[in-house]
């Protein structure tokens, strides 16, 4: 029943959000159409740039496209059931821990609710399948302690972590210091044999990761073509995107090529960061709960318990900290790589307290979780006042209530002490729930999409900061002209950035080059190369206006030859400039 109830909130109405983001939505229908573009992740079938991650979240939606057409619903629902499916394996998981499906449901049920899962589970960013590999690894983990199979359990985590990693580059491995502590202290295995299995397992995450990046590298160039540039990058390198732009730069805000960064536009930094107004009604509901209730299973709870709190704790605290302290680029919807640990450790200590219920300091504790959580969900409820005033109350005095009989639950009946509990989940999991409704009820785009209704100091509903970044909106006139003769081109269009391509592309179903990469500050091509294509005739049009944060006059524009406003002065210069549906295009077959 939960996962049906999963699959119907993470399906309904998925359509309405059309290409979600346009940026991925133009590399799947890529790769629908280009195996070469399939396997770099190219944003267009031509292959001239890649999208600034690997591939690897991008390959099950194109997959979808090139079986079912190319459509909202063959583009998402391959995400919506990754979500249907992480929920499923933490319920195995805090099930297996605690011996109790009532407990795996719980933490089930929390994650299925969190606002930032049921907005990245509805969207094509990588977040979804790097939530989900991050989860099966973290299950394997939890197997691999005390099992006669233990090498081939962490093994096997290994290799998800490596594919992790081909999903979004380093982030997937801020669960690996939980995930190897919690295996180093757990395993009843001789020392030796754990630091064995420990290097097994980090070899099998290198073999993961690796083969793919060592294809890219080692690419020969002339053979099937040269590969596409890699977007993000300023050397064409993924190990320099992979440590740069997508790595440490990421945490010191030294982010070469990048729209900001240093804490410009990515908000305030610091331990209070996920508890603030731009992150908290995203992922902070239970986050409060979860560190203290991580705490109390590992001191609580039978040893399986111990060994998932400690686990999911580590994953948490971890990826947290990261989170507040990082000074580069940070969007909210990251946090759901926080949703399964908070949901865990919610689970797993709440299970390990009731069991222990008729100790006072166990139903202290309990009790005073379930009133730190009404008390914090009224705070964060208020930050979006005019938004069902009657919630914030109703879970405030809920929750309290309950909160006075968990205290006494060991003197309550066992039919009572169950009703107290299950008020106690309502006055819980009432502010989260209400706003994944309102996220499954409202259309997403753009690049930078939030969840829940709109909240003081942050962005509203339909992706808030993402209008500035969707992609373009081709015309019927403007689609029909690019479409003319469009077989006898490699791009149909160039433009500056990906995401003004992207609207075109998908538009027409052809390639349309984005110059510069997303940023429009990628050195992709250079002016010479760009004119060289114009000379063989493999690009048919040019459309101006494109570009965003790093286009004309961007960071890219300095950038020597390669400067996108370079490509944009040649063209106006050389070619006759014409007005269609108000978008200014350039035919490159006609100097003027």
């Amino acid at each position: 029943m939960l996962l049906g109830s999963t699959a119907v909130l993470y399906l309904w109405g998925l359509g309405e959000s059309g290409w979600a983001n346009s940026f991925y939505a133009a590399a799947v229908q890529a790769g629908s159409e280009s195996w070469k573009a399939f396997f770099f992740g190219a944003s267009d079938a031509a292959g001239s740039i890649t999208v600034d991650k690997p591939p690897l979240s991008l390959w099950p939606m194109a997959l979808s496209v090139r079986v079912f057409g190319l459509s909202s619903w063959a583009l998402l629902v391959p995400q919506a059931l990754m979500g249907v499916a992480s929920v499923a394996v933490l319920v195995a998981l805090v099930r297996r821990a605690t011996g109790n499906p009532w407990a795996g449901l719980l933490a089930g049920l929390t994650l299925a609710v969190t606002p930032v899962a049921a907005l990245m589970f509805r969207f094509n960013n990588p977040d979804a399948l790097l939530t989900l590999l991050m989860l099966c690894a973290a299950y394997a983990t939890f197997r691999a302690v005390g099992s006669p199979r233990a090498l081939r359990w962490l093994v096997l985590a290994g290799g998800l972590l490596g594919l992790a990693f081909l999903t979004k580059t380093l982030q997937a491995f801020l669960v690996l210091p939980g995930f190897a502590v919690t295996y180093a202290v757990f395993a009843a295995l001789p020392w030796r044999t754990r630091v064995g299995h420990l290097l097994a397992a980090f070899g099998a995450m290198v073999a993961g990761a690796g083969w793919w990046v060592a294809i890219v590298e080692l690419w020969p160039t002339g053979w099937w073509g040269s590969r596409p540039y890699i977007g993000g990058s300023q050397t064409n390198d993924f190990l320099e995107l992979t440590f740069g732009y997508n790595g440490f730069g990421r945490l010191t805000g030294d982010e070469t090529g990048s729209v900001g960064g240093g804490g410009r536009g990515w908000g305030s930094t610091g331990l209070l960061r996920l508890l603030g107004t731009d992150n908290g009604g995203q992922i902070a509901w239970l986050l409060p709960a979860a560190l203290v209730l991580g705490v109390a299973a590992i001191r609580a709870g039978r040893r399986p318990v111990r060994v998932a709190a400690s686990l999911m704790l580590g994953w948490l605290v971890v990826t947290a900290a990261t989170f507040s302290f990082m000074a580069g680029i940070f969007h909210t919807y990251y946090n759901v790589a926080l949703a399964p640990a908070i949901a865990a450790c919610v689970a797993l200590g709440s299970w390990a307290l009731w069991q222990r219920r008729e100790s006072l300091a166990a139903s202290g504790v309990l009790g005073f979780t379930v009133a730190l959580t009404s008390a914090w969900s009224f705070v964060l409820l208020s930050r979006t006042s005019d938004y069902h005033p009657w919630l914030r109350w109703t879970a405030v005095v809920l929750g309290f209530a309950a909160a006075l009989m968990v205290v006494g639950g060991r003197h309550l009946p066992r039919r009572v002490a169950g009703a107290v509990s299950l008020v106690a989940l309502v006055a819980a999991l009432a502010g989260p729930t209400a706003y994944s409704l309102t996220t499954a009820a409202t259309p997403h785009t753009g690049s930078i999409p939030t969840a829940g209704p709109s909240s003081t100091g942050g962005f509203g509903p339909g992706g808030g900061a993402g209008g500035l970044l969707n992609g373009s909106t081709s015309t019927a006139t403007l689609t029909s002209m690019l479409l003319q003769d469009a077989d006898s081109y490699d791009w149909v269009a160039a433009t500056v950035g990906a995401n003004s391509a992207a609207g075109y592309q998908l538009a027409t179903e052809q390639s349309v080059m984005p110059i510069g990469g997303f940023n429009g500050s990628d050195p992709s091509p250079t002016l010479a190369q760009f004119q060289a294509y114009v000379a063989d005739g493999r690009i048919h049009y040019f459309i101006a206006g494109g570009g965003g944060p790093g286009g004309p006059g961007g960071p890219g524009a300095a950038g020597g030859a390669g400067g996108s406003s370079e490509i944009e002065a040649w063209v106006a210069a050389t070619y006759t400039a014409q007005t269609v549906d108000g978008v200014t295009v350039y035919d490159l077959t006609a100097p003027a």
